[in-house]
């Protein structure tokens, strides 16, 4: 998830608004097909809308990372300009991209399956388990991304597909990990939705699983480096 510097500005915050937006589209879109499709079966119906989510994270790292460094997440973006990766102004951008970005996934997805474009979601995701789900999902998340970029940079996509397969069913949040689709999911009354009402407390939990993660990380990473 590095950012070479041979791409403009518009190219890098292009790239972050299209890869949060097929990323919203796939979460939503497969969240509607396989509801439609497993019959009333919960599980089937989770795993139906897992395992795109998974997919489409690999490809997107894998095609739009060399351009943007292929955040497509607000609380990844936070982390990066905390190590001075990342301006602040561009951070405010790339999150500003991600947000807009993941909108349009989310009526991109409405049209594909010819539902209303404008909706509110109705679903209920509160509590303290799910707060702290949203914590363990987004730690895990970032967690994988910087010590993964360190160990293997080739094997950040594959490695963050995986993850979120896993947290997918590990989380009792079903690991959204993300303040862009956090708000994105919002706008849809769908499988994947979460009532607006209960999203700042997710937001909350993944903003400072980031920022511990980020704490840790830099701790692990600074003592290899020492050891060595």
């Amino acid at each position: 998830m590095s950012t070479p510097q041979v791409f403009s500005n518009n190219q890098k915050w292009v790239a972050e608004f299209i890869g949060t937006a097929f990323l919203l589209a796939t979460v939503v879109g497969s969240g509607i097909m396989a509801e439609q499709l497993a019959g009333g079966n919960v599980a089937l119906a989770l795993l139906g809308n897992t395992l795109p989510t998974g997919a489409i994270l690999v490809v997107l790292i894998t095609m739009l990372g060399p351009i943007s460094g292929a955040h497509f997440n607000p609380a990844v973006s936070l982390v990066f300009a905390l190590r001075k990766e990342l301006s602040w102004l561009q951070c405010t951008i790339y999150v500003g991209c991600q947000v807009a970005g993941g909108i349009i996934g989310v009526w991109a997805a409405h049209a594909m399956f010819d539902d209303s474009l404008l909706q509110i979601s109705m679903k209920v995701r509160t509590g303290e388990a799910q707060w702290f789900a949203e914590w363990v999902a987004t730690f895990g998340l970032v967690s994988t991304i910087l010590l993964t970029l360190r160990a293997r940079p080739d094997a950040v996509a594959m490695a963050v597909g995986l993850y979120i397969t896993a947290a997918y069913w590990f989380t009792a949040s079903t690991s959204f990990a993300n303040p862009a689709v956090t708000i994105a999911r919002s706008l849809s009354d769908t499988f994947a939705g979460i009532r607006p009402v209960d999203a700042p407390g997710f937001i909350l939990a993944q903003l400072l699983g980031a920022i511990a993660a980020w704490s840790i990380c830099r701790w692990l990473l600074k003592a290899h480096e020492e050891g060595n």
